[in-house]
């Protein structure tokens, strides 16, 4: 039979003294009032599983920071979920993991997962930077949060000064890498829906623009200003070597000793250090060679052949080759990756083929058989057009003294 009790009273519970042995005092329905020798007073609600219907005793809280209005109502709202066999102390215990759980998950934590499996699949240098940009603009604000309380107006607040200074490239970059966290935590199971999937468009779009670049036909004048500019020997040879090997900024700042094969002339990029995630094999010519004797005696004993001035243990940063161009005076004319593109339109107009031109800038072939072939039969034949451009290189550098300057 079902026990009967008369229901407590808070004068009862207050009075009620100790005694040399644990007793209990009863309120009906579950809900229990146990009292120790050492006069301590905790409510428990005793229950049978659903299902197994085992015994259960499901502690709720200690008289008096525990009202008897309070317990009452936790043993109603366990009497509810029992009616739906849910069991209370499992529902008690879920909801305490997931209170843990939210907690734990802040964004900077679940970024930081996220962005262990991104930078596998972006250059070294994408990765810094990925990763700067969420320092510096989003977790100061917003890292310690947990991802369930992120909302859409929060980001957008962060936002808005960085795109009133007229950064919306800025704004475009944090929204899509934010997005990419998000969707992590959905498919993790840590939130149901992504709240910032449409928070780029409470800002201007940036407006396209191709990158700075400048002609061949100016090639002697930017000759020239490398060799007359008042730069470190370090960086003016990082600008020479970025323009023979046709490799982008950061892939060119990170070159490694190790990389280079000074017997079959050639150096490999480990697929890690490409954007493309694929290594990339430049032919080195007798110029590019020529840089690298010149950089021997500064950075043959350590790891990276470009060290860096202030930490020489690591490599120069790749915004080094932007910041000398600007000051050599070609700022809003030419950025470091446009070198690039002198080099495409020269090789183009001189009528080498279109793919070797693309293979020799490491573009991406989404015909991976096709790819894996231009790899190795193209090497040959880049080699000879790699030649050709070092050639029309020292060609315009004629009287600025290039210290890739190949003998006669």
């Amino acid at each position: 039979m079902p026990r009967t009790s008369k229901p407590l009273t808070d004068t009862e519970i207050r009075k009620a003294p100790s005694k040399d042995k644990e007793y209990t005092l009863w309120d009906g329905q579950g809900l229990n009032l146990r009292i120790k020798p050492n006069g301590s007073k905790t409510w428990i609600f005793r229950y049978q599983r659903p299902y197994t219907k085992k015994r259960a005793n499901l502690s709720i809280g200690n008289y008096p920071s525990v009202s008897l209005a309070i317990a009452r109502s936790a043993r109603q709202n366990y009497l509810s979920l029992l009616s739906q066999d849910i069991d209370p102390g499992e529902h008690k215990a879920e909801r305490l993991r997931q209170e843990i759980e939210t907690h734990e998950s802040t964004l900077k934590k679940v970024a930081l997962k996220w962005f262990e499996i991104k930078k596998g699949k972006v250059s070294e240098g994408y990765a810094d930077d990925i990763w700067r940009s969420l320092e510096a603009y989003i977790f100061p604000e917003l890292g310690a949060l947990p991802v369930s309380r992120i909302k859409a107006p929060q980001v957008i607040n962060i936002l808005q000064p960085i795109a009133a200074r007229s950064a919306l490239e800025t704004v475009k970059r944090l929204c899509q890498r934010l997005n990419e966290v998000m969707v992590f935590a959905v498919n993790t199971g840590l939130i149901d829906a992504n709240p910032l999937s449409d928070i780029n468009k409470a800002f201007k779009a940036p407006s396209k623009s191709n990158m700075a670049t400048i002609k061949p036909d100016d090639l002697p004048e930017l000759m020239q200003a490398i060799a007359r500019a008042s730069i470190k020997l370090t960086t003016r040879s990082l600008l020479e070597w970025q323009l023979h090997t046709m490799v982008r900024p950061s892939e060119a700042a990170g070159t490694r000793w190790e990389e280079i094969d000074f017997i079959n002339k050639t150096w490999t990029i480990p697929s890690e250090r490409m954007k493309k995630k694929r290594p990339h094999v430049v032919p080195l010519t007798t110029q590019a060679v020529t840089l690298l004797e010149v950089m021997k005696p500064v950075s043959g004993h350590r790891e990276h052949v470009f060290p860096a001035d202030r930490k020489p243990s690591t490599h120069i940063n790749s915004q080094t080759a932007n910041m000398a161009i600007k000051r050599m005076g070609f700022g809003g004319r030419l950025v470091a990756h446009g070198l690039r593109s002198i080099a495409s339109t020269a090789l183009n107009e001189q009528g080498f083929d279109p793919d070797i031109v693309e293979s020799a800038l490491a573009h991406s072939d989404n015909n991976g058989v096709r790819a894996a072939y231009n790899r190795a039969e193209y090497l040959n034949r880049r080699r000879e057009m790699m030649n050709w451009w070092s050639n029309y290189i020292q060609h315009s550098a004629e009287g600025n003294l290039s210290l890739s300057a190949a003998p006669s």
